[in-house]
């Protein structure tokens, strides 16, 4: 049997599931299992759905069919008969929701990092596919439970944000005839877009100003890089979740190849990476215990911001 037949069976015969997704969650993460939660509980399952403390997600986000139905760590089971991961590469993403993963009687890890650490029983696995929202529609398929406009309104998202709105490179075939089948139920995809990309408070934008106007290039490295400090997000009273797209905003800088967002955070420091070349910021990631792409990556270190970014640069070929 494949890993997808594997997931399929356990998930079919499970009693109650139990989803989970990584800190922090991102669309793709958020909407993969909040795809799977509707579809189960529609298919007669019993289902929790949650994510690492704090229990808060960006609002551009808000719109997610589910996401007012997500339990606190505190109530989220602690020893579930089939536990599901999203989009997760490592336990230590999964925080104190690690606790219930390694209980768990099956662990089954849905993503599409090339750095996941396979911490499942059963790990369904693809490094090509764009998303993991592409995967979960292969395991619905493989499960029989039919789409709905709520699930495809979270698979959607899940393929929008991890493709940059169909930009990438990972923008395949296989993605646009994805995104043709859920167009077809209604999905109102110029909304989506909007609050997903476009829609922001001008507190937001104000920061922003800020964050660009301290940019620093690297002519050598072809590196690009900025930050934001919590007095930046306390003087313009912006909450850290609001700061999710601001990688997008540095990495339009056309003289580098890398770019990154430096967050200022309570344990220390959170780094977004992101490549327009060769250079694989997945593995600078790894390098500092994250994870993530060739193209986008992340990881957090309890170091201060200059600290981190020397240490950034210091990782980085010279062109």
């Amino acid at each position: 049997m494949s890993e997808l037949d594997r997931a399929a069976e356990a998930i079919a015969g499970a009693g109650s599931l139990a989803l989970a997704c990584h800190i922090t969650p991102d669309g793709d993460a958020l909407g993969s299992m909040l795809a799977l939660h509707k579809r189960a509980r529609a298919a007669g399952k019993t289902s929790v759905a949650s994510w690492p403390d704090p229990l808060v997600a960006a609002p551009h986000y808000s719109f997610l069919p589910g996401l007012d139905q997500a339990t606190k760590s505190a109530d989220y089971p602690t020893a579930p008969d089939v536990m599901v991961t999203f989009d997760c590469a490592s336990l230590g993403r999964l925080h104190e929701l690690a606790v219930p993963a390694r209980a768990a009687r099956t662990l089954v890890v849905v993503d599409h990092h090339a750095t996941n650490e396979r911490y499942g029983h059963i790990n369904v696995i693809d490094h090509d596919a764009a998303a993991s929202a592409v995967i979960v529609r292969r395991l619905l398929d493989r499960l029989g439970w039919p789409l709905d406009r709520d699930a495809a309104i979270c698979l959607y998202t899940g393929l929008a944000c991890d493709t940059g709105r169909f930009q990438y490179d990972n923008t395949t075939t296989e993605v646009f005839e994805m995104a043709r089948e859920l167009s077809t139920f209604g999905l109102p995809i110029g909304a989506i877009s909007r609050q997903l990309f476009e829609e922001s408070r001008m507190a937001y934008l104000r920061l922003i100003a800020t964050v660009l106007a301290r940019a620093e290039l690297d002519v050598e490295h072809r590196f690009v890089a900025t930050w934001v400090t919590a007095a930046d997000l306390a003087s313009h009273g912006v909450d850290m979740d609001e700061t999710e797209g601001l990688i997008d905003m540095v990495r339009r800088t056309s003289e580098a190849d890398v770019s990154c967002i430096l967050k200022e955070t309570p344990a220390g420091t959170k780094v977004s990476l992101r490549a327009v070349s060769h250079v694989d910021v997945g593995a600078i990631a790894s390098g500092f215990g994250g994870g993530g792409h060739r193209e986008a990556a992340g990881f957090e270190s309890e170091r201060p911001i200059p600290e981190v970014l020397a240490a950034i640069r210091a990782a980085l070929p010279a062109t």
